[in-house]
């Protein structure tokens, strides 16, 4: 990880200052800028875009589902390929902004406010993204390979075929990372959920490195929501010791004055960490999925930016090198995350000492 963040540093320093070059021109050629192209690749989107532009271009339009005066469902086509169409409604006016689908009159006017986002009301948008259609198929690879595990060992408790490849995962799953921090006494109660965690995670971190495709772990929206399964797991799970800990960290050790004096610090920052714990694991996975991308992508950069067919050997190489890279952190980053779940919920349900 130490050259990642080293190869992440020069790229963000080539870009900026490429950044700064674009304002300017050269012999009236204008610079390629390919800050755009990269953030529009890693963002979400309502149509699911493959290759080409204009009328060869391969394009998925994805169903809008909006709620606004009643459900209005209909496809993302009516907003454009690159969404700066119109879409007419029922004759209600949307235009997409930033990802974001707001309310227009005909001309698709958008009114801008202090923060240069527009104020036009938002419906609620239920939209079926090209990220949370990635999320549907990687549901559904965990539910057949569920399903095809359970087929082989009907036939024999020797596993065979998917089960050969799923049982070492499971059982590594419940032994080293639920049974080492939970304890012997209350993991196995956990370890559906966390085999699930890792194995969910690790296929939606491994379909985003196939070209054209999304990458739901480089949406922060998605990681805090599994941030959240594992917040209320933990509090939920939490015993009597738990609580004790937060609301009397000091326990018999100090008098009553003593302890109200230091209680003033201490309670506010246990009950705070209550909540930096999942804000962490949010933070830490949403963060390392999207560096490798834009890595990536930034590497591939460098031959238009620089225009030269001489830096092509070096972009290619480190491309090839961060691209290998990546197939490792897509397993070791779903591998921390349920490490991380498991710590959390095995210090929530600790027995005291004595």
């Amino acid at each position: 990880m130490g050259l990642k963040r080293i190869f992440f540093l020069v790229v963000l320093v080539l870009v900026g200052l490429n950044c700064k070059i674009t304002a300017q021109e050269t012999n009236n050629e204008e610079k390629y800028n390919p800050v755009p192209e990269i953030m529009e690749h890693i963002k979400d989107s309502h149509s699911w875009h493959y290759w080409g532009e204009g009328e060869s271009s391969v394009v998925m339009h994805l169903p809008v589902i909006i709620i606004d005066n009643g459900l209005k469902v209909f496809s993302s086509s009516k907003f454009g390929l690159h969404g700066d169409h119109v879409a007419n409604v029922e004759g209600n006016f949307y235009k997409i902004f930033d990802g974001k689908i707001y309310k227009t009159n005909e001309n698709g006017t958008l009114t801008m406010g202090d923060n240069d986002k527009p104020i036009n009301v938002k419906p609620l948008d239920f939209s079926i993204t090209k990220n949370v259609l990635q999320i549907f198929f990687a549901a559904a690879i965990l539910i057949f390979l569920a399903f095809a595990t359970k087929r082989s060992y009907k036939k024999s408790q020797i596993p065979s075929g998917v089960a050969r490849f799923i049982e070492p995962l499971v059982i590594f799953v419940r032994d080293e990372i639920a049974l080492q921090n939970i304890g012997s006494v209350k993991y196995k109660k956990y370890v559906p959920y966390l085999v699930t965690l890792f194995l969910f995670l690790w296929i939606i971190n491994v379909l985003g490195l196939i070209p054209t495709a999304a990458n739901p772990s480089g949406n922060i929206a998605f990681t805090m929501i599994l941030a959240v399964f594992t917040f209320i797991i933990t509090q939920f799970s939490a015993n009597r010791n738990y609580w004790a800990h937060i609301f009397d960290p000091l326990g018999n050790d100090m008098s009553f004055i003593g302890k109200s004096l230091v209680y003033i610090i201490l309670v506010p920052v246990e009950i705070l960490g209550m909540f930096t714990k999942p804000f962490a694991l949010m933070i830490r996975h949403f963060a390392n999925l999207t560096a490798g991308h834009i890595i990536v992508l930034s590497l591939v950069s460098l031959i238009f930016v620089i225009k030269s067919f001489a830096i092509s050997p070096v972009s290619i190489g480190l491309t090839l090198f961060i691209s290998v890279l990546e197939i490792l952190v897509t397993a070791l980053q779903a591998y921390i995350f349920t490490l991380l779940t498991a710590l959390y919920i095995g210090m929530a349900v600790e027995e005291p000492h004595h």
